[in-house]
């Protein structure tokens, strides 16, 4: 990756950035290189100027993320404090890719918009749009509008639904792309309401998910294929954490890594756990829940990256 480190930006650029303090579970190697832009202007000229044939990788806040052991031999962007205004007019929302999902819909409940499905989501925009993240029976993409996007050769766009073609846990976004910021149109409700519910699901979230635990959110997707409604009547049929239960694998451990007694599917580092301790257990899971039902679960948190040799062998 000769000739990056001359590429004139006025954000951060660090080569051999050691990303384990970025992601949730504080594991992985390091980077090639990590990028702050200062702004979109900066961001674009970036991408503009490197060559064509070099890796990049968004990464948001780390929230759903296993970087491997050996790291990456990519670009990393992150985008940081320039990224995360919130604007409203009228019923619709426009965030920075860097602003927090709950930040949002804190801010569009303040003003009778209803975007509460993101309060509890960990992690920022720009993940939550890549990922059409969802929660109790609602998707990023019920609301989407639009997003602004740079393209891997430094171009802004507008992309729209049909463009980002949104399915369960993710959309059509083109490699090497930085969402830059997001639009959405809220439904209007009384914001003292909006309050409370967000109050409630924070209190049924603290009380049945490990939150102070180091974890990257849920490990598998639910192999129904949509997530839980959240309703009073909601059934736990096919859901990941019953499938992993039934084969035995609450608690199942490999070095510092363990499947959450309090949420099975929940991965923990408990402490020192390599990220090929995490990813292991998580295949040694699937082939398990397999061996037992029949059912394969799909990785809902992302693995990137290279493993050491080690981890190969």
């Amino acid at each position: 990756m000769s000739g990056i480190a001359e590429i004139a930006v006025r954000g951060r650029l660090t080569a051999g950035y050691d990303l384990s303090g970025l992601t949730w579970l504080r594991v992985g190697g390091a980077a090639d290189w990590l990028f702050l832009p200062a702004d979109v202007s900066d961001l674009r000229q970036f991408l503009a100027a490197l060559p064509p044939d070099v890796p990049v990788f968004p990464m948001g806040v780390g929230s759903n993320l296993i970087v491997r052991d050996g790291g990456m031999r990519a670009v990393v962007i992150r985008l940081g404090r320039g990224f995360s205004a919130i604007v409203i007019e009228g019923n619709r929302v426009t965030a920075g890719a860097a602003a927090l999902d709950a930040k949002v819909a804190e801010a569009a409940a303040e003003a009778g918009l209803d975007l509460t499905f993101l309060r509890t989501i960990p992690g920022a925009i720009g993940g939550a749009v890549r990922m059409n993240a969802g929660c109790y029976g609602t998707y990023t993409a019920d609301r989407f509008v639009s997003a602004e996007v740079v393209l891997r050769d430094g171009a802004l766009v507008t992309l729209g639904p049909e463009d980002l073609a949104f399915q369960y846990r993710q959309s059509a976004l083109p490699e090497g792309a930085v969402i830059v910021s997001a639009t959405f149109e809220a439904p209007a409700g009384d914001h003292v309401e909006l309050k409370a519910r967000m109050a409630a699901q924070l209190a049924k979230r603290d009380e049945t998910q490990p939150t102070k635990a180091l974890t990257a959110g849920s490990t598998f997707r639910n192999p129904a294929g949509f997530s839980s409604t959240g309703r009073a009547d909601d059934t736990h049929d096919l859901k990941a954490w019953k499938v992993i239960d039934d084969a035995g694998m609450r608690g199942a451990r490999r070095g510092g890594a363990r499947m959450s007694e309090m949420h099975s599917n929940f991965l923990e580092n408990v402490g020192g756990a390599t990220a090929a301790d995490l990813e292991g257990l998580g295949e040694e899971v699937r082939e398990r829940v397999f061996e037992h039902s029949g059912i394969r679960l799909e990785w809902e948190i992302m693995r990137v990256g290279e493993p050491t040799p080690e981890a190969e062998a």
